[in-house]
């Protein structure tokens, strides 16, 4: 299957899935606040998203270990865990999980998790994986014990989630997919001026090369010194569905559509591998969006998360610094949290003025907003990308933090304070890539960590987390989240882990 998800809508289906949803606030207020209480809760972390643009993405199949923060859940004794998966995750993986529980014996964590694949790894997202598999989902519904007592949590939700949930006969604590064009470019785009937020200028719901075409040429007309714009596909993810376009050497007399027509297929793409014809086909496909490329000297990517919970309570719960590289900084690489002190409650602030608007609109779950922000003196100046309905980069990191310190995120300050009144910091990544890295096991990656002390300490509530651990040995690739009392701290950690990698990798013989 490649290309957008796309699954005809079943009348019943809907009606069920609708029904379910209903439920939730019940199990939410019943349920949640007890530690005690019995729950099952079914991880399916499927990237139900364009599949030729994720096959861009080296060792992208291990990006559904990403949700294995969310083991640590297991820390509330009558909490039971089902995950879902391509292929199986290998168990000193599962083990280094466990391990960081506080508090918990491993056996009796084990005990409650119960880890279930598909033994395929095609480029197919793995709910569509699960559907074609009865009997496997079946065996996942059997597992599920009390459905009444049980919820799904996954990655993003399309239609292929909401189809799984109404199978299963269980809630998802997520969006409805029927939501999901508020998460596109140009849904984005409509609803950031509907909320007055400010945005790039630009264009939306383009729908080929020669809406590009023209929507290029009036930029260039409204802003004669414009000297690159993107093109962004409307549901790409992570910067990969982006192409930059520079006008360089146009005439001083002005262009027009064919000079913009002629040089579309020398934009350049932020995903490996792009070509415009492949690109071109994925506009055909999803749509897009032109933007002018926001320049400055001083210039940041600061994003705000929020969450609606099923009860309809809407609350800030981060903000971050995005990290970017790639072809005009456009690809996503990782994090710092919080964002800088300078405009992290002014973005917190900015983006709760969408965020209300998502809520009235039915969106439930995590979601975040992303801006791009230029120095102008002593001030910043923020325009908003781009929402996320979705778990993004900066979901994981956040969860591992809260769920292994048993702290909380203030809104008021834009700080994270353990219970012990120790504020917390992190630097993120998702893209750790080194030729080195080739041949590490999980096993020497976790020795590695253990002989030169940097892995996650309980009692210290500091050290490195380690996360896409099943992509280091093929494609010498893993993410981490340094966790410090600084961001000063959390930046030393990150740079010192890399050096002790890089080291340990290069001395191999």
């Amino acid at each position: 299957m490649n290309g957008i998800i796309e699954t005809p809508e079943i009348e019943d289906e809907v009606e069920t899935f609708n029904r379910l949803q209903s439920g939730l606030p019940d199990l939410f207020e019943r349920v949640f606040p007890d530690r005690l209480h019995p729950r099952t809760v079914l991880i399916i972390p499927s990237l139900s998203l364009d599949q030729e643009v994720l096959s861009k993405i080296s060792g992208v199949h291990h990006y559904e270990e990403r949700m294995l923060c969310m083991l640590q859940l297991l820390r509330m004794p009558r909490t039971r865990i089902i995950y879902v998966s391509s292929q199986p995750i290998a168990e000193c993986i599962i083990d280094y999980y466990l391990h960081l529980l506080p508090g918990v014996p491993q056996h009796h964590a084990r005990e409650r998790l119960k880890l279930v694949s598909c033994h395929d790894d095609a480029d197919v997202p793995l709910t569509q994986k699960i559907l074609d598999r009865p009997r496997l989902c079946d065996r996942i519904g059997n597992a599920l014990g009390d459905r009444s007592l049980a919820h799904m949590a996954c990655f993003n939700v399309t239609p292929l989630e909401r189809r799984l949930a109404a199978r299963l006969g269980i809630p998802i604590y997520g969006c409805d997919p029927a939501l999901q064009d508020y998460g596109s470019k140009s849904g984005s785009r409509k609803l950031f001026r509907e909320s007055g937020l400010p945005i790039a200028e630009g264009f939306e719901d383009l729908a080929d090369d020669n809406d590009i075409a023209e929507a290029l040429t009036e930029l260039k007309r409204q802003n004669p010194d414009l000297r690159r714009a993107v093109i962004k596909l409307n549901e790409g993810f992570s910067g990969e569905g982006n192409a930059i376009f520079r006008f360089d050497k146009a005439p001083d007399t002005g262009i027009g559509k064919s000079w913009v027509s002629d040089r579309l297929p020398g934009a350049t793409f932020c995903a490996s591998d792009m070509t415009w014809e492949l690109f071109e086909n994925k506009i055909d496909e999803m749509g897009c969006i032109v933007e002018a490329y926001v320049e400055g000297t001083h210039k940041r990517s600061p994003s705000v998360q929020y969450r609606v919970d099923p009860s309809g309570h809407l609350d800030p719960v981060s903000t971050h610094d995005q990290i970017l590289g790639g072809s005009g900084d456009q690809v996503f690489l990782g994090c710092r949290f919080p964002a800088d002190r300078a405009y992290r409650l002014d973005i917190q602030d900015s983006g709760m003025r969408t965020a209300r608007l998502l809520k009235e609109r039915g969106v439930l779950g995590h979601f975040g907003i992303d801006f791009v922000s230029v120095r102008e003196g002593d001030a910043w100046r923020h325009y908003a990308i781009e929402i996320n309905l979705r778990k993004g980069g900066t979901t994981h990191p956040l969860t591992m933090l809260r769920l292994l310190t048993d702290g909380a995120y203030d809104s008021a300050t834009g700080l994270f304070s353990t219970p012990g009144g120790e504020t917390r910091y992190y630097y993120a990544t998702d893209n750790l890539e080194s030729e080195h890295y080739h041949g590490l096991t999980p096993q020497d990656l976790i020795d590695i960590a253990v002989r030169h002390n940097i892995h996650f300490h309980g009692s210290a509530q500091r050290g490195v987390v380690f996360h896409l651990i099943g992509a280091l040995s093929q494609y010498g690739k893993l993410g981490m989240v340094c966790v410090d009392k600084s961001h000063e701290d959390a930046s030393h950690l990150y740079h010192e882990t890399i050096a002790i990698l890089d080291r340990e990798g290069s001395q191999r013989p």
